[in-house]
């Protein structure tokens, strides 16, 4: 058994509360560490897990595990958690994990999970999205959609996200949060394969035509997605809409905790850092290949 077998990893470092005088890790962790890697693997079917829950009108309890021990990891060992879907029943779905520290198996395990009401914990059919979800992140196909289009067309999915990103997270006022500009802009949306929209930001341009500067804003993305490449579509989908109309530079007001996000798509700060709606903001730009 490999890294390279498993489509998705989650990554962890050893933590002093999890070792014993030994310094080696209590095997129950193990169990918390593949825990931990489930919970990741629905992230990376851009998948929000409660609300996804909530609208097959289902949900997943664990039913069996196994574990073989085959080497203990050590104190600050940064640990390489992999897990695939290995088979899908009715209503069982059976999952097979590996941790590796570097290229060495320490654990393999394999969790057996039952899709069921969730107030009876009684066992139901996966639901066929669900199942199709799964079965196209284990091919390698894509987990998410990604459209551009007017407010009219993609109004619903966005101001979803919007809402509540901004308005419910944030706490910014709804009037705030609505302007003329949507009616203008171009939007890009993110959906997951449940047709769940998951991520949103619009386009306008800066100045007049001639300007050749676009403005992206309205960033808003799912809570629990953050971190799993939901944003970095919106922004590529926006980008492209800019160069398609000759846009050559693309400016951007950061929130302060998102900066670090905008640098590492090629985005740089400019002029003083300001407040808006009383979040700190700082400009960014960029400037399109």
């Amino acid at each position: 058994m490999k890294p390279t077998d498993f489509r998705h990893h989650h990554h962890l470092r050893v933590r002093w509360a999890e070792v014993d005088m030994q310094k080696i890790v209590f095997n129950p962790h193990y169990l918390m560490y593949f825990d931990c890697a489930v919970a990741d693997y629905w992230r990376a079917l851009a998948m929000p897990y409660e609300a996804a829950m909530q609208r097959l009108q289902g949900d997943v309890f664990l039913r069996k595990t196994a574990v073989e021990f085959n080497a203990s990891a050590l104190m600050d060992d940064r640990l390489d958690v992999a897990l695939r879907c290995d088979r899908i029943g009715n209503s069982s779905m059976t999952f097979v994990g590996a941790i590796f520290r570097g290229e060495q198996l320490l654990t393999a395990g394999e969790l057996v999970y039952v899709y069921a009401d969730p107030a009876t914990q009684t066992s139901r059919p996966v639901p066929a999205p669900l199942r199709a979800l799964i079965e196209a992140f284990e091919a390698g196909q894509p987990v998410t959609r990604v459209q551009n289009g007017d407010w009219a067309t993609l109004r619903d999915g966005a101001s979803a996200v919007r809402t509540a990103v901004f308005v419910e997270e944030q706490g910014i006022a709804r009037e705030d949060e609505w302007d003329e500009a949507d009616q203008t802009a171009v939007h890009a949306l993110v959906t997951n394969l449940l047709g769940m929209p998951v991520a949103t930001g619009r386009l306008l341009r800066e100045g007049d035509a001639t300007s050749g500067t676009a403005r992206i804003g309205r960033m808003a993305v799912d809570r629990t997605l953050r971190g799993s490449g939901v944003g970095r579509q919106v922004v590529q989908a926006l980008e492209q809409a800019a160069r398609a109309r000759g846009d050559r530079r693309v400016v951007l007001g950061a929130q302060r905790s998102a900066q670090g996000f905008y640098q590492r798509l090629g985005y740089a700060p400019y002029g003083e850092p300001y407040d808006e709606v009383g979040i700190p903001h700082i400009g960014m730009a960029r400037t399109l290949d």
